[in-house]
């Protein structure tokens, strides 16, 4: 495995959007597994493919402490939503910066897993506020973004 270079805000390529996955092969799979890789050396709960220069619709998230429960989604799509949360939240490419965001507390999402199965998932709190931040980072949203949309 290979851990990848996350870029750094003010990065354009971070302000890149992501193309969906057409195809869930060797290549999108060795992505995948660099991703975890990447995250987890860097402490992080969760990772898009944009944040390290990959323009593919592909987030990775773990937010256990015990980084056990790994969850891949290819072309996540928000399908409901509902209530809102604020948490603090950080980023990879933006290191040491924190904000308080306010996201959607409860989620249903549908994706592709690395198996090019698909399913669905219900998420609140965390899991939810994670999913919606990496999600935002394949369209080149970032956090930083959406500070003055909570003022």
């Amino acid at each position: 495995m290979t851990i990848l270079k996350i870029l750094q805000y003010p990065n354009k390529n971070l302000r890149k959007e992501a193309k969906k996955v057409i195809k869930v092969d060797r290549y999108i799979k060795k992505i995948i597994q660099d991703m975890f890789e990447t995250m987890y050396y860097t402490k992080g709960i969760g990772l898009a493919a944009t944040q390290v220069n990959i323009h593919k619709r592909i987030i990775v998230i773990d937010i256990t402490k015990s980084r056990n429960q790994k969850l891949v989604f290819i072309n996540p799509k928000l399908l409901k939503y509902s209530g809102s949360i604020k948490m603090q939240e950080g980023c990879l490419s933006i290191p040491n910066k924190f904000a308080y965001v306010k996201r959607y507390k409860n989620i249903k999402i549908s994706a592709l897993d690395e198996n090019s199965r698909y399913f669905e998932i219900k998420a609140k709190d965390l899991l939810s506020v994670c999913i919606q931040h990496e999600i935002d980072h394949l369209f080149g949203k970032l956090f930083i973004d959406r500070i003055s949309e909570n003022l």
